[in-house]
């Protein structure tokens, strides 16, 4: 592991929050950090330019739907994947095991790795774990994810417990394949992946295991997979208690506020969702108050923004009544300015975070925000 690939810049006295330093080749990344998903080298309703004014220094990509569409041969001949979107900060990709776990009725999991069929022709394709290492290394990412098995919520234990194996098997190729790689090619950075379902002896298992390996960062996989949200917290706080704090800890999977600000308390560095894009397209916005939603009669003669206090373009320069006349005049336009509104809000929230870490007061902003946000 590169010696100061992480680095820990301050800690809160009162809780597990933190702050930090990822250092690439494609700049430093200020953490907590989240990070807009780009499942197929773009971030839906966007530009790059709006994502840099908004300060966003790394972004997702996803394995599984770019080796399906474009491929990865296409990617790797543009010159690697940052060519290929003309990003020039940072990628994380996922290996896509997530995809591969939604797909129950096409897919076929051994121990060697996972057989499916694509959802665009249904032709048949294989992801080994050494592969999967290998294709996103090719395509140049800036961090990878392995190969992990995600099962279903309320498994039993011997399931969970043979996923659990599988997953950790596959981390041993990994490792192995990285450390084939950086002899080749030159150094790259492979995060390992926590699994385990809801069984917190498994859990801590697997928990220990990925953490005496030699991984670049960790990963909580398998939780925000439709359980509630006490749930999620109870195993993530029960799961880091056996993680190696030196690396990075990441948070797969979470996008909504409360949700980030109980994970920062946590100790989560990086946490990645769907969830501020996917919304803005059914018309949700967050407010510091809560979410609200366009659509609603209220918003017809409202001629504010969506919120007083936010800095992003669309508050600035539109009104509650003309986003929703947008939105329900079908407009391409209405999706562009409410991704931008919940994607700045999301970003503010997490320096705010940050910046109050530091101070030594994170847990009056933790207090003060959840008692202020209406959860619906």
């Amino acid at each position: 592991m590169t010696k100061n690939f992480f680095q820990i810049l301050n800690k809160d006295k009162e809780t597990a929050a933190r702050t930090g330093l990822i250092s690439t080749s494609h700049g430093t990344i200020s953490t907590p950090v989240y990070m807009p998903v780009g499942t197929k080298a773009s971030v839906k309703a966007i530009n790059h330019h709006d994502l840099y004014e908004m300060g966003c220094d790394i972004i997702l990509g996803n394995l599984y739907h770019l080796y399906l569409q474009p491929g990865i041969d296409v990617i790797e001949k543009s010159g690697g994947l940052h060519k290929f979107m003309n990003w020039n900060k940072n990628i994380l990709t996922d290996s896509g095991g997530f995809q591969v776990f939604s797909l129950s009725k096409i897919r076929k999991i051994t121990d060697e790795g996972v057989q499916f069929r694509s959802i665009i022709d249904g032709s048949n394709h294989f992801f080994s774990p050494e592969e999967v290492v290998r294709m996103q290394a090719s395509i140049g990412s800036d961090i990878i994810m392995v190969l992990d098995e995600c099962i279903e919520f309320n498994e039993d234990y011997k399931y969970t417990l043979n996923a659990a194996q599988r997953t950790l098997k596959w981390a041993e190729i990994s490792l192995k394949t990285r450390n084939k790689i950086n002899k080749e090619i030159g150094e790259i950075k492979v995060f390992g992946i926590i699994q385990g379902g809801f069984i917190k002896d498994v859990r801590r298992f697997c928990a220990e295991s990925i953490s005496s390996m030699d991984f670049d960062g960790i990963a909580v996989g398998g939780l925000s997979v439709g359980e509630n949200r006490d749930i999620t917290f109870d195993i993530l706080r029960h799961t880091i208690n056996y993680v190696d704090r030196s690396k990075p800890l990441y948070f797969m999977g979470l996008g909504d506020p409360i949700g980030i600000i109980y994970a920062i308390e946590c100790g989560v560095d990086m946490f990645d969702c769907v969830m501020p894009t996917r919304i803005s397209r059914n018309g949700s916005i967050f407010t510091t108050h809560g979410k609200i939603n366009i659509k609603n009669k209220r918003f017809t003669y409202d001629f504010s923004p969506l919120e007083q206090s936010c800095d992003c373009y669309t508050c600035a320069n539109f009104t509650k009544s003309y986003l929703k006349h947008l939105y329900k005049s079908k407009e391409i336009l209405a999706s562009m300015l409410l991704t931008t509104h919940n994607l700045k809000f999301i970003f503010n929230l997490v320096e705010n975070a940050r910046k109050t870490i530091k101070a030594g007061s994170f847990l009056k902003f933790k207090e003060d925000f959840i008692k202020n946000y209406h959860v619906d």
